[in-house]
């Protein structure tokens, strides 16, 4: 069984810094075979349970520009607040980087608030997020990362439509990263779609 370590795997020392605090040494084999892939900007479609976007994702951020840069799509209100928690962790480091959540149910004027104080990683809810790109509360012209996370999950909770659409507002010079448990026909399609020439890294589950 091969090992990856972090410091293997290119990344910002002060994202090694963060993990390291955390008492995280070893990369999870999604991670060692998917930050690679992500830090050479190339698309991708991860199968297994474990997202391996978070550290590539920061690394790409600039703090300097006090613009959206990369957005991630979750099913639920649970795990937009769980994943922007773990990527403030993973940025502890790394000044002026800022991760909102957004969802619904939250107060959206608290949302646009935060957006226009700088904000550059996004993580919420597909309904949220077109919400906010209904109101042009949300500039997508600076985005250059889109995550996908759970994207079978969003299928089933009927957040299709509300992908397809934020897919086609993003820029067309941009990485995709699709992170699915299963490949329904629906998510292929997307993949097909919205993604150049992806990389699929595939994780066996040992029991």
């Amino acid at each position: 069984m091969d090992v990856t370590k972090f410091e293997e795997l290119q990344l910002d020392d002060r994202i090694i810094r963060a993990i390291t605090e955390m008492g995280f040494e070893e990369a999870s084999p999604i991670q060692a075979q998917a930050i690679p892939v992500v830090l050479e900007g190339r698309d991708m479609i991860g199968q297994g349970k474990t997202a391996a976007f978070g550290l590539p994702l920061l690394q790409k951020v600039d703090p300097k520009v006090k613009k959206l840069q990369a957005i991630v799509l979750l099913p639920t209100r649970e795990l937009a607040i769980q994943v922007a928690e773990e990527l403030r962790r993973f940025a502890k480091f790394m000044h002026g980087i800022k991760v909102l959540p957004v969802y619904g149910g939250q107060d959206i004027v608290r949302q646009i608030r935060a957006l226009k104080d700088g904000t550059q990683i996004v993580v919420g809810t597909p309904g949220r997020v077109m919400d906010h790109m209904r109101r042009k509360t949300v500039k997508m012209d600076h985005v250059h990362t889109v995550v996908l996370d759970e994207a079978d999950e969003m299928l089933n909770m009927g957040f299709l439509e509300d992908m397809e659409t934020i897919l086609s507002q993003l820029p067309e010079e941009r990485q995709t990263l699709m992170f699915s448990a299963t490949m329904p026909q629906a998510i292929a399609d997307i993949a097909k779609k919205f993604q150049k020439d992806p990389v699929t890294v595939r994780v066996i589950k040992k029991e």
